[in-house]
């Protein structure tokens, strides 16, 4: 059983025991966290949502929070004598999936 959740502006397919790492989210270290915006539960039975299926929810434990690695954008013009150089590090969440109710 699987089911497509949306977090973060992104569709995560997940699974039960699965790690999923998402967009930050609000939320300490141990605690469970409830994903409601569910598009699709697939399994003996398929429900697809319009938008979002009714009443279904997948419930993640969260793991951690972190930030990826670092990466560098550097824009250089030509004859104009200017470039700049700056880095990015995104922040995110890790969950692990522990059920997925429909």
């Amino acid at each position: 059983m699987y089911a497509i959740v949306e977090t973060g502006g992104k569709q995560v397919k997940v699974e039960v025991g699965e790690a999923i790492y998402v967009e930050k989210v609000e939320v300490a270290e141990g605690e469970s966290y409830t994903f409601d915006k569910v598009l699709l539960v697939a399994g003996e039975k398929t429900l697809v949502g319009a938008p979002y299926v009714k009443g279904a929810t997948v419930v993640a434990k969260c793991e951690k929070q972190g930030r990826g690695k670092k990466i560098t954008i550097y824009k250089y013009r030509p004859k104009k004598h200017s470039a700049s150089k700056k880095g990015h590090r995104q922040s995110y969440t890790k969950f692990v999936v522990e059920a997925i109710n429909a």
